[in-house]
């Protein structure tokens, strides 16, 4: 099963699951639930509209990808959308560039700046998993 929430900003429990920034649109505050159901689906509603298919594709992710993996079928291989990965990836290389060169000129980062930094990594990380077969 795929870990949505290490792909997402801002997250932060909310009744039985979590509420994120929506990756689907520039997204000020959290406005995406994120939820596991009892079968283990992942159930996602982003409050300001955007659609599931929506939101999955902005990740670089299908609607599948948001089902439980226990099924007695074979799963056909996924298939990445590598156009999104890379951007994600550019996106978030030039979090961790903004951050070098404010720590090179002396500049301390406050708590929020060390959480996106964490989240830009932890993003880099999956990418790089996903192009090397892992996921």
């Amino acid at each position: 099963m795929i870990d949505i929430l290490s792909m997402l900003e801002g997250v932060r429990p909310n009744g039985n699951g979590h509420i994120a920034k929506c990756p689907a649109h520039e997204d000020r505050s959290p406005s995406l639930a994120v939820t596991t159901a009892d079968d283990g689906n992942i159930l996602i509603n982003c409050f300001a509209g955007c659609s599931a298919l929506q939101v999955v594709e902005s990740l670089g992710l299908r609607l599948s990808d948001l089902f439980a993996e226990d099924r007695e079928y074979e799963k056909p291989a996924r298939k990445w959308n590598y156009k999104n990965l890379i951007e994600v990836m550019a996106h978030e290389a030039l979090v961790v560039s903004i951050a070098a060169r404010d720590i090179s000129q002396g500049k301390q980062l406050g708590k929020e700046d060390h959480e996106r930094l964490l989240n830009a990594a932890i993003k880099i990380n999956n990418i790089r998993e996903i192009a090397c077969g892992k996921h």
